[in-house]
């Protein structure tokens, strides 16, 4: 594993511990969980579970794959965002995201 990748799980563990107050061993857990969800999504479509903001759990069909999802035009690019998590919902056939420190489990 590359030295730059364990720094970026590190970076995201310490940012669920200042902003979501979790302790390290549950911010480390969960940045786990995000990078396996990411490098899974670039491949196939996967299927997760995260928390939603009203509290309710929700079950999506993601992937991050270029060739499974349709072209998009860059006309009007966003600003990135370290705490949310995009990817293409294969089931609604559209961008959604979540926020990465809510994320439960990847099936």
């Amino acid at each position: 594993m590359k030295r730059e990748t364990l720094k970026d799980i590190m970076q995201t563990a310490w940012q669920f511990v200042k902003r979501n107050g979790m302790t390290l061993s549950d911010a480390l857990k969960t940045a786990w969980r995000n990078f396996k969800l990411r490098v899974a999504m670039k491949s196939r479509i996967v299927k997760f579970y995260f928390q939603k903001v009203d509290g309710t759990i929700r079950e999506a069909y993601g992937t991050l794959a270029a060739a499974l999802i349709p072209p998009t035009s860059d006309g009007n690019p966003r600003q990135k965002n370290d705490t949310v998590q995009t990817y293409f919902d294969s089931e609604k056939q559209a961008w959604r995201c979540f926020k990465k420190a809510n994320l439960i489990s990847i099936v």
